[in-house]
């Protein structure tokens, strides 16, 4: 029998939808997620009200791509800037329900490198995905950015998008693995190996892991084991390490980006390919064909046990792409201040104090 879905979330030229169920997993997993979406620049926060219901918050920042978060701290990467947000709610406290705030308390502007994926490692340096310059690189206090990494096939940093190095695996605290579309050390050379040409490349040793993707995003190491998206075909899938083999877990049906875990489950996010050469020509179109399905915007739930879709929150009208998720763990329904109202300006925090400041007089 199939579950009729949810009440839609109206929100600026675009619905969500979502499985009658997704509310009570995401209660039965104790956490939040946090989505991301480069095409209307905006940060959406999903939890739940406190009588159960489906919350959906969102703030506007402009080109909102890369997102980490370990439930009280959370870093974005936006057009030319990247933003630490910190929770301003001490434990147990709520506003107007929301068992968090996050703000923006320190940003450090890059320029306009392209920040895709972005990590915290263990001794706590931020580490981002530098696309236009093909490399990894962390905030630095007296330049743009301070390059940590290269591929070995990256030939120098150039401000050039060679290979479109865009994801980023940690394992124990560190840089471990990241997905490039090519091995391309030309400008723009990866639009020419879209199919075929995608790589996981190790980055202790520089070594490629896994070949022969098609523009593969989102690697995540997860209970001793690496996953990745393989955006170009639809599959969320497992890395076989010792053969160098892609084993698919379960089709998607739309343009892969953004994956993160909760307990058992994967959570991925899923986009309407653009109808330009970039997104055209693909694995996923016959996929989809085969499947006799049209592609979507939205998170998909996926039982890492055997591979079922298990809930799905979709995204209808204006809204056709996504790229990041991450979750909030012990988050129940989190909200965030962002540039475009006076919140941002009248509150203050010192130490366990939030005030709503009042403009002062003018004399």
């Amino acid at each position: 029998m199939t579950t009729p879905p949810a009440p839609p979330t109206r929100d600026r030229g675009f619905e969500i939808f979502t499985s009658r169920q997704l509310p009570a997993w995401l209660a039965g997993q104790n956490a939040s997620l946090a989505i991301t979406t480069y095409q209307t620049g905006t940060l959406f926060l999903v939890g739940l009200k406190l009588d159960g219901r489906l919350s959906v918050h969102s703030r506007n920042f402009n080109r909102a791509m890369g997102l980490w978060s370990d439930g009280q701290t959370l870093w974005l990467g936006t057009a030319y800037q990247l933003w630490r947000f910190e929770n301003l709610l001490e434990p147990g406290q709520r506003q107007d329900g929301r068992d968090r705030l996050y703000a923006p308390l320190a940003g450090h502007t890059t320029g306009d490198v392209d920040i895709h994926d972005i990590a915290v490692l263990d001794d706590g340096q931020v580490v981002f995905v530098n696309t236009l310059f093909s490399c990894l690189a962390a905030p630095d206090a007296r330049q743009s950015f301070r390059p940590l990494w290269q591929p070995p096939f990256i030939s120098r940093l150039a401000p050039e998008d060679r290979c479109h190095l865009n994801g980023l695996a940690v394992r124990d605290g560190k840089a471990a693995f990241v997905t490039c579309v090519s091995r391309s050390d030309a400008a723009a050379g990866w639009r020419d190996r879209r199919a075929d040409g995608g790589v996981v490349v190790e980055v202790a040793s520089g070594e490629v892991v896994l070949a022969g993707l098609s523009m593969p995003h989102s690697p995540r190491w997860y209970r001793d084991t690496l996953y990745v998206l393989n955006s170009g075909s639809g599959d969320f899938g497992r890395v076989d390490l010792d053969r160098g083999r892609f084993e698919p877990i379960a089709f998607v049906p739309g343009y892969l980006r953004g994956l993160t875990f909760l307990g058992d489950y994967a959570v991925i996010g899923a986009s309407k390919p653009r109808q330009n050469r970039t997104f055209t020509g693909l694995a996923l179109d016959e996929n989809l064909r085969r499947r006799d399905v049209e592609p979507r915007c939205g998170l998909y739930v996926v039982d890492l046990a055997n591979g079922s879709i298990v809930d799905w929150l979709n995204i209808e009208g204006a809204l056709g792409e996504l790229y990041d998720v991450a979750v909030l763990p012990d988050v129940a329904c989190p909200a965030a201040l962002g540039f475009k109202t006076e919140e941002l300006r009248r509150t203050i925090k010192l130490g366990p104090q939030l005030w709503t400041a009042q403009p002062p007089s003018k004399h």
